[in-house]
């Protein structure tokens, strides 16, 4: 049985389902969960990498208050501009996908 995108296989060889939650409290606090390391920060972005894929945070004034990889989450503080994952299999956007053949 071929695994889709949201399961992976555990030790056992059972499907693990992957859950993670991103809980923003007024652009100024985020807590994500499914956190697996932070590949880098200062206080403009920070590069999380994640069950679910590369997620970069960018704000202002940022800062990763709490990091916990037994429990794999993350706390950031300062005032956040962008959330977004990041997706290595698609180089070009779709709008760009859309004017190739122009």
């Amino acid at each position: 049985m071929p695994l889709t995108d949201d399961r992976k296989l555990q030790k056992n060889n059972l499907p693990k389902i992957i859950k993670q939650n991103i809980l923003m409290e007024n652009r100024e606090k985020l807590k994500i969960t499914g956190v697996l390391d932070v590949e880098s920060f200062n206080e403009d972005v920070v590069i999380i990498l994640t069950d679910l894929g590369k997620l970069n945070v960018k704000g202002i004034n940022l800062k990763v208050n709490n990091l916990n990889l037994e429990s794999s989450e993350l706390q950031i503080e300062g005032f956040i501009n962008l959330i977004e994952y990041i997706d290595k299999k698609r180089k070009t956007s779709i709008l760009n996908k859309g004017f190739k053949n122009v």
